[in-house]
C-alpha cells in the first residue's frame, strides 16, 4: 500500500501531539515531525492551523488536517489492520471516550498550572472525579479495558504518563486507588511506541514550561521535577 507522505507539525510536550506520535509509531508509518514554539509559532503555522493549536498533520505537503482524534482516525483508516472497530455502534462508543479523555487532559493541566493554592485544590478534586469515572467504566467496558491497543489507549497513555512524573501527596492520581487504569498503565509504559513518544529529556523540557507558567502549581511542579532530574 502506498501511503501518502505524512508531516506532524509538534510542539515537544504537547499530550495532544504525543497521541498521535504514538498512533504513528504503533502503526510504523513513516512520517517527518517539525517542533515549533508554540508561544512564537512561525507565520506558516497560522496559515496551516485554524485554531493555532498542535497538532496539524500536513498530507502530501498539502491538506492539513488538525485534531489529535481526527488525525488518529485518518491515520487508522491508511493503515490496516484497523485500530477502530467497524462497527458504527462501537466506533461512537470509542469518539466518546476519547473526547472523555480530552476532557480529563484538560483538567489535568488545570490541575498542573492552577495559580493558587485554591485553585489547585479544586482542580485536583475534579481531576480525581474523571478519573473515579474512568476505573469504574473500565470495569464493565471492554473497549477500555480490553488488552489489546486501541486508539482509546494513545489517547489515555500521556495523560497517566505525566500523573507518573507529577507525584505528590496531593495529586489526583493514586495507583492504589485505580487499580485497573495503573494495569494497563504498567502495560503501556513498557511499549517502545509509548516511551519513544516523546524527548528524550521530556522532564526537563515539562519542568522548564512550567517554570515559565506563573502561579502556585507551576512553580510547586518545576522545583520537583527538577529534584528528580
Amino acid at each position: 500500500m502506498n501511503l501518502p507522505h505524512l508531516h506532524l507539525i509538534s510542539f515537544a510536550i504537547c499530550p495532544f501531539v504525543q497521541r498521535s506520535v504514538i498512533t504513528l509509531k504503533y502503526k510504523q508509518t513513516p512520517f517527518d515531525l517539525t517542533l515549533i514554539d508554540l508561544a512564537d509559532p512561525p507565520d506558516w503555522f497560522r496559515g496551516r492551523s485554524p485554531l493555532g493549536k498542535v497538532p496539524v498533520l500536513i498530507v502530501d505537503q498539502d491538506t492539513a488536517l488538525f485534531e489529535s482524534a481526527v488525525i488518529n482516525e485518518y491515520i487508522d483508516a491508511i493503515t490496516p489492520p484497523a485500530l477502530m472497530p467497524a462497527d458504527p455502534l462501537e466506533q461512537a462508543r470509542t469518539q466518546a471516550w476519547i473526547e472523555y479523555l480530552s476532557e480529563q487532559t484538560f483538567a489535568q493541566y488545570h490541575w498542573m498550572t492552577a495559580a493558587t493554592e485554591d485553585a489547585f485544590e479544586l482542580a485536583r478534586h475534579n481531576a480525581a472525579r474523571g478519573l473515579e469515572r474512568l476505573e469504574q467504566q473500565i470495569i464493565q467496558d471492554d473497549r477500555l479495558g480490553g488488552s489489546a491497543f486501541s486508539l482509546i489507549d494513545a489517547t489515555l497513555a500521556p495523560i497517566l504518563m505525566r500523573y507518573a512524573l507529577l507525584t505528590d501527596p496531593d495529586s489526583p492520581w493514586e495507583a492504589d486507588a485505580f487499580p485497573r487504569l495503573a494495569a494497563r498503565w504498567d502495560e503501556l509504559r513498557q511499549m517502545p511506541v509509548v516511551r519513544d513518544s516523546v524527548p528524550a529529556d521530556f522532564t526537563a523540557q515539562l519542568a522548564n514550561y512550567l517554570r515559565n507558567q506563573e502561579g502556585f502549581a507551576p512553580a510547586h511542579f518545576a522545583a520537583k521535577l527538577d529534584a528528580s532530574a
